[in-house]
C-alpha cells in the first residue's frame, strides 16, 4: 500500500484548519499491541508539516506490554537500537476532542519503514488487518462490520485497589442493579451516556444506541455498520477513548477490562460482519434460509475451525478468561445457531438481506485490529477452502457442548503459536512478537503472590 498522495493529504488538513480556527493542539494516535493508545502532541502550525513529512516513532511501540514496558525478546528494542519508524496520518481521521478544555484535535496515524519505499510497517496491528483484508479484496468482496462495544462506568476511587460502581448524579446511590435494558438505569448516568453519543457525533464515530447491560452501572455502545474492516476498527479504538474521557469529564471512571467484578457479568466487544459482492453490491450470505446458504455456511465453518488458535488475539490478557461461564452469555466452545445468543458464532435472520456473522467470543480488552485479523481470517479460510460447519446448535448450547477453547492465556498462546493456518494470514514474524509480548505477561503474573494466596497459606499450611 503506498502512502495517500501528499497533495490529498494537504487538503484535509488545510480545510479542518479554516473550519477550526480555534483548535490550538492536535494529537497524533496510534494503537499498540495492546489497543492502548499512544503518540505525541503537537501545536496547530506543525499539523501541515505532519501531513507533508510524518513523525518519527520508535518501532518498539509494538513490543509494549500492558505496562507500556518494551519486551526485549520482540526483537523490536534493542537489539534494532530502538530506530525509529516513520508514522503518516490516516485519511479521514482528523477530528475534534470534545472532551479537552483547551480546544485540540486528534488524528490517527499508521507505521511505516524509513528506507525503500515507505512500506507499510508488518508489526502495526492495522498494517496486520490490512493485509488479510487485501485477501478479500482479491475475491471481489467488501466487509462490512459493526462493534459492539462493553464497559463498566466506575468510580475514580477504589477501595483497596478494587473497582465500585460510581454514584449516581441522580439519586447519589451506586448502583446494584443487574437488569438488562433497563431504561431507568440509563437515566441515573442520562448526562455522561449522552455526551458520549454526541462526542461520537462530533468525531463521525457512528455510535448510534447505548443500551444498559446486565450488571451495575455496565452499559453497551452500538456502532452501525460500515463498508470498511480498517476503518470500523479504527472507530472502535477512537470510541474507547472518547467514552474514558467523556467519563472522566463527569467525575467518573471506565473499565473496558474483561471481568471487573467477580460475579458479574464481564465486558465482551462483538463483531457483525456481511461480506458485499464489489460486482452486484449484495451481501453474500442474504438468505430467506440461511442453512441453506453456501457461502455462509463456510465463512462460519472456517470460523469455528480457526477459533482455538484465535483465542490470543480475541483474549489477549490473564484476566480475559475469568469472563467465561454460562450464566454470562459467553460461549466456551466453537458453535454455532441461528438467532441463538448461547453459541459462539450467533447469525441474526431478521431480515433476508441483513443475514451476518456475529461473533461473540471477543472480550472488550482486545484490539480491534487483532480480533479482526483473526475473524477475517477464518472467514477466508471457510470460503476459499469450502469448509462445511458442525451443526446449528438449537437451545442452550452450555447443555449440549463441553468446554473446548482453550480457558488460559497460556494455552491461547500455544494454539496460536501452533496454529498453520493463521500463519497464512498473519506474518509468523509479528505472531512470535505478540506471544513473545504476551509471555513476558505471563511470566510476571505467574510470578507474583495475591492477597488470596496469602489468606488461605500463610497462617494454615
Amino acid at each position: 500500500m503506498s502512502v495517500p498522495p501528499r497533495a490529498v493529504q494537504l487538503q484535509e488538513a488545510n480545510e479542518f484548519l479554516k473550519e477550526h480556527p480555534e483548535v490550538q493542539f492536535v494529537d497524533l494516535l496510534i494503537a499498540d499491541m495492546n489497543g492502548v493508545v499512544r503518540g505525541k502532541r503537537i501545536e496547530r502550525a506543525s499539523l501541515t508539516k505532519v501531513y507533508e513529512k510524518g513523525i518519527n516513532l520508535p518501532a518498539s511501540i509494538f513490543a509494549l506490554d500492558i505496562n507500556g514496558s518494551t519486551v526485549e525478546s520482540t526483537g523490536l528494542g534493542l537489539d534494532i537500537g530502538d530506530a525509529d519508524r516513520i508514522c503518516y496520518p490516516i485519511p479521514s481521521t482528523l477530528s475534534d476532542e470534545p472532551w479537552q478544555k483547551r480546544p485540540t484535535a486528534q488524528l490517527l496515524m499508521t507505521m511505516h519503514e524509513v528506507e525503500g519505499d515507505g512500506e507499510p510497517f508488518f508489526a502495526d496491528p492495522r498494517e496486520v488487518l490490512r493485509r488479510v483484508v487485501e485477501k478479500f479484496d482479491d475475491l471481489g468482496l467488501t466487509i462490512c462490520a459493526a462493534f459492539e462495544l462493553e464497559f463498566y462506568l466506575i468510580d475514580q476511587e477504589n477501595i483497596n485497589g478494587r473497582p465500585q460502581p460510581p454514584r449516581s448524579p441522580i439519586s447519589g446511590k451506586r448502583p446494584q442493579s443487574t437488569q438488562v435494558y433497563l431504561i431507568d438505569d440509563l437515566d441515573e448516568y442520562a448526562d455522561c451516556l449522552q455526551d458520549i453519543l454526541e462526542g461520537a457525533k462530533v468525531q463521525g464515530i457512528p455510535a448510534d444506541a447505548i443500551v444498559k447491560e446486565s450488571a451495575p452501572a455496565q452499559f453497551e455502545v452500538n456502532m452501525h455498520h460500515v463498508e470498511d474492516a480498517l476503518k470500523a476498527c479504527d472507530y472502535a479504538v477512537l470510541l474507547k477513548r472518547l467514552i474514558k474521557n467523556i467519563a472522566y469529564d463527569h467525575e467518573m471512571d471506565t473499565t473496558f477490562m474483561a471481568k471487573p467484578y467477580p460475579g458479574q457479568a464481564g465486558n465482551g466487544l462483538h463483531v457483525h460482519i456481511s461480506l458485499i459482492d464489489k460486482k452486484t453490491g449484495k451481501n453474500i450470505f442474504a438468505s430467506d434460509d440461511p442453512e441453506q446458504n453456501a457461502a455462509l455456511r463456510h465463512a462460519v465453518g472456517g470460523v469455528l475451525e480457526t477459533m482455538p488458535a484465535s483465542m490470543g488475539f480475541l483474549c489477549p490478557n490473564v484476566n480475559s478468561y475469568r469472563r467465561f461461564g454460562a450464566q454470562f452469555y459467553v460461549p466456551n466452545a466453537p458453535s454455532w445457531g441461528l438467532d441463538n445468543r448461547t453459541v459462539a458464532v450467533r447469525v441474526p435472520t431478521g431480515s433476508a438481506d441483513a443475514v451476518r456473522i456475529e461473533h461473540r467470543v471477543a472480550g472488550a480488552d482486545a484490539n480491534p485490529y487483532l480480533m479482526m485479523s483473526a475473524i477475517l481470517a477464518g472467514i477466508h479460510h471457510g470460503l476459499t477452502n469450502k469448509i462445511e460447519p458442525s451443526t446449528p446448535i438449537e437451545g442452550n448450547s452450555y447443555e449440549q457442548l463441553e468446554q473446548s477453547l482453550p480457558n488460559n492465556l497460556r494455552d491461547a498462546l500455544r494454539e496460536l503459536d501452533d496454529s498453520e493456518v493463521l500463519a497464512k494470514y498473519i506474518s509468523p514474524d509479528y505472531i512470535d512478537i505478540f506471544v513473545a509480548c504476551k509471555e513476558s505477561e505471563l511470566e510476571e503474573f505467574e510470578h507474583s503472590i495475591s492477597d488470596l494466596e496469602y489468606n488461605w497459606y500463610l497462617h494454615t499450611v
